[in-house]
């Protein structure tokens, strides 16, 4: 996953909203979305050569996303980032425990960035970080985004997908998804002056620039492009769009869609917040 913007309590009707691309090497296997057969009560993909996801949500309004962290020379783990997703949707620690429990063994994986969202929590959303600095944030309530950088970075797509994000919240309903889907398939690339410099060099800096990433020389690009909309009263849709390779070009290779709602627990706690706006 290497592109993710989110809402927490920044619409009156939608209590948190995610538009996601994830980016990886074409020979990785995955699942796509769904039902997971050994937790049942979690939507998301997997990740079939480590058992972990880069995005998932529970019943119970749990939700985890995780990215990499772009490094001139990376260095790996003995364990699975998508390891850090799976272990809190489909536990019960509380966000702060777990986000402190994985910064302690942050030397155990490769640089990630890690969201964690508990709709029932009072503290709903905490970004941690095993890179420089290594720190758990909460975000507050609003808008962010982050790619392979820190939250809220100035990276062109990180900013133009927020600001899509925020533009999205003030259309109609109906027009949302479509919007945030067309900004995840942007593929402009920006002018050399605004690209980061995270030390991999210009060329691979712009081959990485764009929202979706198709990089078939490398055997990389997107894989997936996810929205998740959670309503206050507690119905959730997801939506996920698969892309492969084709030639030389990218091809639309499935979608998976589901609607169901949260837990009442979790109900509960949405109308209490929403009672505090």
């Amino acid at each position: 996953m290497c592109l993710i913007a989110f809402a927490l309590d920044a619409h009156d009707s939608l209590a948190f909203v995610v538009a996601a691309n994830r980016d990886e090497y074409y020979a990785r296997e995955t699942a796509p979305a769904a039902w997971w057969d050994d937790k049942h009560t979690v939507f998301g993909g997997r990740d079939l050569r480590a058992g972990g996801s880069w995005l998932a949500i529970d019943r119970r309004g749990r939700f985890a996303a995780v990215t990499n962290v772009r490094e001139p020379d990376p260095v790996s783990g003995p364990r699975s980032r998508g390891a850090l997703v799976a272990g809190f949707v489909e536990g019960s620690e509380p966000a702060r425990d777990y986000a402190e429990r994985v910064l302690g063994q942050s030397d155990e994986y490769a640089g990630f960035n890690l969201l964690l969202v508990d709709l029932a929590d009072g503290e709903p959303a905490l970004f941690v970080s095993n890179r420089d600095p290594r720190r758990i944030v909460a975000p507050g309530n609003g808008v962010h985004a982050w790619s392979n950088g820190t939250l809220d970075a100035p990276w062109p797509k990180v900013m133009r997908l927020r600001e899509q994000l925020t533009q999205g919240l003030d259309a109609s309903p109906r027009q949302l998804g479509p919007m945030l889907f067309d900004a995840l398939a942007d593929r402009s690339i920006p002018d050399d002056a605004a690209l980061p410099d995270t030390g991999v060099g210009k060329v691979r800096e712009r081959i990485l620039a764009p929202a979706m990433i198709f990089a078939p020389g490398l055997g990389y690009g997107t894989r997936a492009s996810t929205i998740l909309a959670v309503r206050r009263d507690g119905r959730v849709v997801f939506v996920e769009r698969s892309w492969a390779p084709a030639g030389e070009d990218l091809r639309h290779a499935g979608e998976r869609r589901v609607r169901f709602r949260l837990a009442s627990s979790t109900i509960d706690a949405l109308g209490r917040r929403a009672k505090r706006k």
